[in-house]
Formats: C-alpha cells, sequence, structure tokens
C-alpha cells in the first residue's frame, strides 16, 4: 500500500491499488476504488473522491490555481483521464483519455465521450451526453441507469481485487447481480421521472 500523508483521509475505501498516489489534501469516500497507476495531487484546495466512484488505471487529478476537483458518487473516471480543478455531479461516466480543466462543472447523469476536451470553465447541465474538442453537448438524455451500472461492476470487481480475485466479471455471480441491479436502478429512475 501507498504511504499517503496526513492531509489524506480514506474512509474506508473499497479498493486503492498499491501503485496509486495521494499527495496533499484529498478525501476518497467509502465505497471508492483507485486503480493502478493513478495519480491524485492536491498541493493546494482539495480533491474529493466520492463514494462508490472509481478512478481508473493512469489517471491524473490534480487541482487548479482557483478550483479544487470534487468528484461525486456513483462515477467512473476511466483510463487515462486528467481532471484538472473541475467539479463532476453524481452518475458520470467520463470516456477514456478526456481531459477536463480548470473551472469545468459537470452535472448530475453525464457522460463525456472518450477522447473529449473541456477547455477551462466548461459548465454542463444534468442529462448531458458531451463529445468533442472542444467538448460540447450533442444530445440530452437521463444516463442515470447507464452510469450507475458502470460504477456498480468497478465496485463488485474492487470487492474481488480486494480479495486477489481478478476475474469477477466473467462469474455468474456477478452476471446475476447486474440483472438485479438494472431491475432495481430502471425502477428508481422511472421513480424519479414520474415525480419530475
Amino acid at each position: 500500500m501507498s504511504r499517503f500523508g496526513p492531509d489524506v483521509t480514506i474512509d474506508d475505501a473499497t479498493y486503492i491499488h498499491p501503485t496509486a498516489l495521494v499527495y496533499g489534501k484529498a478525501r476518497i469516500e467509502n465505497g471508492a476504488s483507485l486503480w493502478p497507476y493513478t495519480v491524485i495531487r492536491a498541493e493546494s484546495k482539495e480533491v474529493v473522491i466520492g463514494e462508490y466512484t472509481n478512478i481508473q488505471d493512469f489517471c491524473m487529478i490534480h487541482v487548479g490555481e482557483d478550483t479544487g476537483s470534487i468528484i461525486g458518487s456513483h462515477c467512473s473516471i476511466t483510463h487515462h483521464c486528467t481532471i484538472h480543478g473541475c467539479t463532476i455531479g453524481d452518475n458520470c461516466l467520463i470516456g477514456i483519455n478526456t481531459t477536463i480543466m480548470d473551472g469545468c462543472v459537470i452535472g448530475d447523469n453525464c457522460i463525456v465521450a472518450g477522447h473529449s476536451f473541456l477547455k477551462e470553465g466548461t459548465v454542463i447541465p444534468d442529462n448531458s451526453i458531451v463529445m468533442g474538442t472542444p467538448g460540447k453537448v450533442v444530445r440530452t438524455q437521463n444516463n442515470y441507469v447507464r452510469c450507475r451500472l458502470n460504477a456498480f461492476m468497478y465496485y463488485r470487481n474492487a470487492l474481488a481485487y480486494a480479495k486477489d480475485e481478478h476475474r469477477e466479471w466473467a462469474s455468474q455471480d456477478c452476471a446475476d447481480a447486474l440483472k438485479i441491479e438494472i431491475e432495481k436502478l430502471s425502477a428508481e429512475q422511472a421513480a424519479l421521472e414520474a415525480k419530475n
């Protein structure tokens, strides 16, 4: 396990790979996971990784000059992303090799396509699909179920990796749990939509 400094708080994270590096003021919340070669640095401001959020292999999370990096719950920050001084809401999926710059604010239930670049100060509303360089909203739809399922699968994977089991997604137990989770999340989304 990496040695973290006194300003790093880890609140019952599910899995932290030994190569993960965390420096400065950072909080890793319950159920979160840090995968191989992730780096978090917060020499000023703060980094927060929300509950059940996964930070995948080779991600870099840093603070901006005036802004911390706050990532909500049930998010997937996928391989090779750079997150720099921005705020990401709950239930978001940030695609492979995406860069999100200082002062960006991404709403809840958003998907940012792989290889997107969000320039400084970009604001993305809830329930958006974002693509491009610079990244722009290309469609509006509620991505709650899709994003939560991805985070759920990574949570199960993190539980398995914590026990040195590396084939969770190939198991029948995982397939059965996924079906149950799809039904649960679909019902939750339908209830929320009926309220609104």
